[in-house]
């Protein structure tokens, strides 16, 4: 069984930055295309960034610009670095790998922007 572990949420002012890191617990991981969601009380979960296991990613337009996602295969770890937060990006992150046949999920870390 797959398990991804989040950390790095909290509570940042308006135009900080902080670094979110995903562990995943199982080698072939690093194969998959991995990404960031997010999901805002009474909104639906949304794709914030993703990244392909060569390194290929890709963004909302919400974030672009402002968020970078990285990826260490050694590490099995996936990161999203989110500089220039904004009240709007408050949410709950949830770290994702996709498999041809399944999705693989983490518990999810909060992230609240405010002043």
């Amino acid at each position: 069984q797959v398990q991804l572990a989040e950390s790095g949420g909290g509570l940042v002012q308006p135009g900080g930055s902080l670094r979110l890191s995903c562990a995943a617990s199982e080698t072939f991981v690093r194969l998959l295309p991995m990404a960031w969601y997010r999901q805002a009380p009474g909104k639906q979960r949304e794709l914030v960034a993703r990244i392909f296991s060569g390194g290929r990613s890709d963004y909302s337009e919400s974030v672009k610009g402002r968020f970078t996602i990285s990826r260490d295969n050694a590490k099995i770890t996936v990161y999203l670095q989110m500089n220039s937060l904004k009240p709007e990006d408050t949410a709950v992150y949830y770290c994702n790998a996709e498999a041809l046949n399944r999705q693989y999920w983490g518990q999810g870390t909060q992230v609240t922007v405010s002043s």
